[in-house]
């Protein structure tokens, strides 16, 4: 996903975001983009990361406004080193004191 063109990802004005999704396996998939709402449905339809084609339903987890694209990579590389269960201490962390529905298995 990090090495994938984003509509409008020249502008220094870009917000980029970090997501997760969750698989129907349970398995964590952490990416950046411009926009989430565009992002899922690619993912959804098959059209997104070959690593979630067939993986679905996909579950959308967590998302967050990061900044810079520089800020998301740095964000995406220190989540994807951690283990499935500290990303899911992270989620937890994350949603602390929020009301915003859980991935399955949390």
């Amino acid at each position: 996903m990090a090495v994938n063109e984003e509509p409008g990802a020249d502008s220094d004005n870009t917000v980029w975001h970090l997501y997760l999704l969750e698989t129907s396996a349970g398995a964590l998939y952490t990416g950046i983009t411009t926009d989430v709402a565009r992002r899922f449905k690619e993912h959804a339809a098959g059209r997104g990361a070959k690593a979630l084609r067939g993986k679905g339903p996909l579950v959308l987890c967590h998302q967050q406004a990061v900044g810079s694209r520089g800020e998301a990579l740095r964000l995406e590389a220190e989540i994807k080193r951690l283990t499935p269960a500290r990303k899911r201490e992270w989620l937890a962390a994350q949603r602390a004191g929020l009301s915003a529905a859980s991935c399955e298995g949390e």
